[in-house]
């Protein structure tokens, strides 16, 4: 009984629960984004993203555990790409670039959403346990957001951002970019292993955060 107790007495609570606060932040951010994704593909026409279950926001049908496990040991990371068929697009271009950008606008209209009671507990929540848990997770859960979004508008195959950058190209042009866009997840993984662009990316999420702080709180 006392090495349960000396057991129990180890444990960094304090650790466990942030980690499990960051774990469903992220779970919330990329199930918004993938969800999205494959609403707005079914909203312009294409029902493949319905008929596999992804019109959802539970975030099982999302989830690819190593990309998960990447988004949280090194901030870079993955869910199930949502399957689109652009064929079912009466303008194939522009349908998969407005599907591309829902997910990124999804995640900036959460960290606005989040903001509010954000925002209202800054100034006028009790310090309670409760609260400050509260606080933190959805303080997280907007950088999260703003990360996420800015991240996934970069011209960087397959990120959201090339398939609207793509869409101004010409047909074939735009037909052989899409048959490569896998490789330009070797041109991630290299930027992330060099941290390159990170810095950048950092400011841009702080700018936007205090853009829409005092925008929405102040």
């Amino acid at each position: 009984m006392d090495s349960l107790r000396l057991l129990w007495d180890s444990i960094n609570w304090s650790l466990l629960l942030d980690m499990l606060s960051r774990v469903l932040a992220v779970l919330v951010c990329l199930t918004v984004h993938e969800t999205c994704h494959g609403l707005a593909a079914y909203a312009l026409g294409d029902p493949t993203a319905k008929r596999m279950q992804r019109l959802s926001f539970n975030p099982l049908h999302h989830i690819d555990w190593l990309g998960l496990a990447c988004m949280l040991l090194v901030g870079f990371g993955w869910a199930k790409p949502v399957p689109v068929d652009m064929r079912y697009f009466k303008k194939p271009k522009e349908g998969m670039a407005l599907t591309a950008l829902a997910g990124p606008v999804s995640n900036f209209l959460l960290a606005v959403v989040c903001l509010v009671p954000l925002g209202w507990m800054y100034h006028n929540a009790l310090a309670t346990d409760f609260n400050l848990w509260l606080y933190n997770f959805l303080f997280t859960l907007v950088l999260m957001n703003l990360g996420l979004g800015l991240f996934n508008l970069l011209p960087i195959p397959p990120l959201d951002g090339s398939k609207v950058l793509f869409a101004f190209l010409p047909d074939r042009l735009y037909l052989q970019l899409m048959r490569y866009e896998h490789f330009g997840m070797l041109i991630l993984l290299v930027l992330v292993y060099f941290d390159f662009g990170s810095d950048f990316l950092s400011n841009a999420i702080v700018a936007v955060f205090n853009f829409l702080w005092n925008l929405i709180v102040l």
